[in-house]
């Protein structure tokens, strides 16, 4: 994938690290990219345009997207200083957690706005990203915006923003659950009898691995759990606590919803 457009990256955190070394490694030329960031949290590829303010900032044309990634608490400072892509066919995409489309569009008023929820595992190109847009978004702006995030993961779209709190209570704030969940089995490891570190350590892996094997096969998830499931053995008394009334299914429910309520509260 070869790219001819021009990025403008705002923030150089974590996930803005993770992107601009995705979009490299998919095909675009560091001279494509444009940085600002008054402080780097990691090393700036070679050839990448880094300035720590939009003042410093010199290009021959107007920047295709403007990505921001910074903290939702610092777009207020921030989003303004670009209001001067507003009028042209720059598209903004923003991953600021918990910020509407409206935000941006008081803002930028002509500016086609898209907003994007990733999830950590984004860092390591494993991560995966729900979009939407206002209508003022072409088709190419949202190809491009799709390769953006492709660059890190899996992209999905939907249509109804209101849907993006149930997002973040899902996938944005899953890799969570997910990493809880091998604290609680190294935990209870330890209560049958095994040290601490060997708890850990076949936590963790049973956690890795079983990901890993989900994310190569397309059948079913109930598949892949009776796959393991011998009747009247181990894992099937396991799962009769798991699965059982007040078993994980409805725990997770009560999770998710949970977090998506504090999502709609903190939008």
């Amino acid at each position: 994938m070869t790219y001819r457009e021009s990025i403008l990256l705002i923030g150089f955190g974590r996930m803005g690290s993770a992107l601009l070394h995705g979009w490299i490694k998919e095909g675009m030329t560091p001279d494509s990219i444009s940085v600002i960031d008054p402080f780097l949290e990691s090393e700036m590829p070679e050839g990448v345009n880094h300035r720590k303010d939009i003042c410093e900032l010199t290009l021959t044309s107007n920047p295709t997207v403007v990505v921001f990634a910074v903290k939702p608490q610092s777009l207020d400072e921030v989003v303004p200083l670009y209001k001067q892509y507003d009028e042209t066919n720059t598209a903004f995409l923003s991953i600021a957690a918990g910020k509407p489309i409206s935000y941006f569009e008081k803002i930028l008023k002509q500016g086609a706005i898209i907003r994007g929820m990733p999830n950590t595992p984004a860092s390591i190109g494993q991560g995966i990203t729900v979009l939407c847009s206002n209508n003022r978004i072409s088709s190419d702006q949202k190809i491009l915006c799709t390769k953006l995030m492709k660059s890190v993961g899996e992209v999905e779209w939907i249509d109804n923003e209101k849907l993006m709190d149930a997002v973040t209570g899902l996938s944005g704030s899953g890799p969570a659950y997910v990493f809880h969940m091998v604290e609680a089995m190294a935990e209870a490891g330890v209560e049958a009898g095994l040290s601490a570190e060997l708890a850990m350590s076949l936590a963790r892996s049973t956690v890795a691995g079983s990901g890993a094997l989900l994310k190569e096969n397309n059948v079913p998830v109930s598949i892949l759990r009776e796959n393991v499931t011998s009747p009247g053995g181990t894992t099937a008394a396991a799962l009769e606590v798991l699965m059982g009334t007040r078993g994980l299914t409805q725990l997770m429910c009560e999770t998710v919803i949970r977090a998506t309520e504090r999502s709609k509260k903190l939008a």
